[in-house]
């Protein structure tokens, strides 16, 4: 019955996807670069179509998300839920993503 034997060193338990997923994104050190796009890529979703229409562009620079914003009253408005935003992307991604918004 030794002929099935795994003779690789390798880890004998099954990691689920998502933490084999997570542990190479860490390995390859990508994992910043991973969150910063899932947080882009959910824009629409945790601001609403309100917000998503007059987004122009949106990116991350150092953990800090830079977003355009088309109309002023909304670009205002944002800016003064700033927290509440950060409080948002914080709750579904992590804490230490995004550590600041920045509404151009």
């Amino acid at each position: 019955m030794d002929r099935y034997k795994d003779h690789t060193g390798r880890k004998k338990e099954v990691a689920p996807m998502q933490e084999a997923f997570e542990e190479l994104l860490k390995a390859y050190r990508l994992k910043d670069k991973f969150d910063e796009r899932q947080v882009i890529q959910a824009w629409p979703e945790i601001m609403g179509n309100t917000v998503a229409k007059r987004t122009e562009s949106i990116y991350v620079r150092d953990k800090k998300l830079f977003v355009k914003i088309s109309s002023g009253p909304v670009k205002k408005e944002l800016s003064m839920n700033r927290s509440k935003v950060l409080e948002l992307i914080g709750s579904r991604f992590g804490e230490e993503v995004i550590l600041e918004v920045i509404f151009l």
